[in-house]
C-alpha cells in the first residue's frame, strides 16, 4: 500500500489523497462503534437515547461512564464490559490508521537521505 524504501516520496498531493481516505476510514470506524454503544446502551441498559450518547461518548474517548447500570442489569453490565474493551481497542486502531501515512512519510524521508 505504501512505497518502499527504495522508492521516490509520494507528491504532496497524493499523500493529501491517501491522509484523507485514512480519515474517512477513521470516521467510519469511530461512527460505527459509537452508533454500536448508543443502541447497546439504549436497548441492552435501558438508557434514554441521550444518555446512551452521552456514555458511548465517554467510553469511546475514555473518560469513563457518567451513568451506573442498575445493579440488577446483567445483560446491560456485560454489554457496558465488552464494549469498554472494544472501545479502547477501536480508538486505539483508528488512532494508528490515522497516523499511519504521516508516520510512514516521516520516516521514509530518512531513507531518501541515506541515498
Amino acid at each position: 500500500m505504501y512505497e518502499k524504501k527504495n522508492e521516490p516520496l509520494l507528491n504532496k498531493n497524493a499523500f493529501v489523497r491517501r491522509l484523507g481516505f485514512n480519515i474517512f476510514i477513521t470516521c467510519i470506524i469511530l461512527f460505527s462503534s459509537l452508533t454500536f454503544g448508543i443502541l447497546g446502551y439504549y436497548y441492552l441498559c435501558h438508557f434514554s437515547l441521550i444518555d446512551s450518547l452521552l456514555n458511548a461518548s465517554m467510553i469511546l474517548s475514555g473518560m469513563g461512564p457518567t451513568s451506573s447500570i442498575e445493579s440488577n442489569n446483567i445483560t446491560g453490565k456485560l454489554f457496558a464490559s465488552f464494549y469498554a474493551i472494544f472501545s479502547g481497542i477501536g480508538f486505539i486502531s483508528s488512532v494508528s490508521i490515522l497516523l499511519g501515512p504521516i508516520i510512514h512519510r516521516f520516516y521514509h524521508s530518512f531513507h531518501l537521505e541515506d541515498q
